[in-house]
């Protein structure tokens, strides 16, 4: 059994963080973040939080000399408050995706699988340990057997809600080894959904509850310490703004701004990863099958993925480069539909709704592939762009 007081102190999302730090964790938060700066490591925690700003901003998947000292807890609680008084979400999901990555590099690299354990029960969690590690099944990759095993079994109802926002086919029920309601989970998986269990303690929702945020900006605004953080990361925001709202172009025409002609499957999922939401597996395929048929550079689409909670550069850009190799068709719509993706009827799409060709409804094609949606928007603004040139060389006759 591990020490519960250090295994907190590390990782400070765990629920009993209220039990064994109360007089830490249980403070009102003006009080809390006054008597925090008052201390002679107020410096060095303003440093640490605005570096986890910083690093959010550039979309870092580490901080290679992040530490898990006593402060750990501090910046922990420190950022939620913070993010509620920011109230933003774009902000909030890149610092709460990069929190998560730290942790799931932390708990990867725990000499002693023990520890995981310990958090799983902190979490309530039905699981069970095995050391050494238990065997349960084989897998064949080209002739070579290789056997499977772990040191971990998780209750199946408990795995469901820990894996409820990942939505990828491989996490189904169906596709797991179970045993007596629990499955069979390698570390490695496991840590994965602690990594989103850590994200979600983060991503805290805009309060839609204005006068009570104007309230608590009011209240901890007047503490020096704390609004320099909060202004430095306003400022950051303000000055990066349109670099952190991105849209997708590509030099189609003069430079046109290609987002306006994309179809509504595929602005969903770059809203989706805009945001940094979680993308299952069929809209990451989708997605890059789909920028590489404009010829859209390996490198933008790779971008395009950054603000995931768990992108990892080098993977993204070789998988990217093997489906450009490839040449990978993307989805026809009846696919799309079938794979729940089509989003032409929440996003009232007139163009994917009633089709094109012809003024009568009855008489109009049905489109067939997200890429002619592409092509019939591209041809309309090029028809409408000759229009205005002709339009207003008439007026200057």
């Amino acid at each position: 059994m591990n020490d519960i007081y250090d295994i907190i102190k590390r990782y400070p999302w765990l629920p009993s963080l209220k039990e064994y730090y109360s007089e830490i964790a249980l403070k009102d938060p003006a009080e809390f973040i006054s008597e925090v700066f008052s201390e002679q490591f107020g410096n060095e925690l303003k440093q640490r939080i605005l570096e986890l700003f910083n690093a959010a901003f550039d979309n870092l998947e580490e901080i290679s000399e992040y530490k898990t000292d006593n402060l750990n807890i501090y910046t922990y609680l420190l950022l939620k408050f913070l993010l509620y008084a920011l109230d933003n979400q774009m902000i909030t999901n890149r610092l709460a995706n990069l929190y998560s990555k730290i942790t799931y590099n932390k708990l990867i690299k725990e000499k002693n699988h023990s520890t995981v354990y310990d958090i799983c029960q902190n979490l309530g969690l039905r699981i069970r340990y095995y050391d050494p590690p238990i065997k349960y099944g084989k897998i064949i990759i080209k002739d070579q057997h290789q056997n499977l095993e772990t040191n971990f079994m998780v209750h199946f109802i408990d795995y469901l809600k820990l894996a409820s926002n990942l939505r990828d086919e491989y996490r189904k029920l169906v596709h797991n080894s179970l045993s007596d309601g629990y499955l069979f989970i390698q570390n490695k998986r496991l840590i994965r959904l602690l990594q989103e269990y850590v994200r979600s303690k983060l991503l805290i929702k805009e309060t839609e509850d204005k006068a009570s945020l104007n309230v608590f900006l009011e209240d901890i605004l007047k503490i020096k310490e704390f609004k320099e953080i909060y202004d430095k990361i306003l400022a950051v925001w303000t000055e990066r703004k349109e670099e952190f709202e991105y849209i997708f172009k590509i030099d189609f025409e003069n430079n046109e701004d290609i987002i306006t002609l994309y179809p509504p499957c595929v602005k969903e999922i770059l809203r989706k990863a805009q945001e940094g939401q979680n993308l299952i597996h069929n809209e990451r395929l989708f997605i890059v099958w789909f920028l590489l048929a404009l010829d859209y550079p390996v490198e933008k689409i790779v971008h395009v993925f950054s603000t995931l909670p768990d992108f990892d550069r080098e993977k993204t850009f070789y998988q990217v480069n093997f489906a450009k190799n490839k040449h990978y068709t993307p989805y026809k719509c009846l696919t799309l539909k079938s794979l729940n993706l089509c989003m032409a009827v929440s996003y009232k799409d007139e163009l994917c709704l009633t089709g094109y060709g012809a003024e009568e409804l009855s008489e109009r094609k049905k489109l067939a592939h997200p890429l002619a949606y592409t092509q019939i928007k591209q041809y309309r603004a090029s028809k409408w762009k000759n229009y205005m040139k002709k339009e207003s060389e008439k007026e200057n006759e």
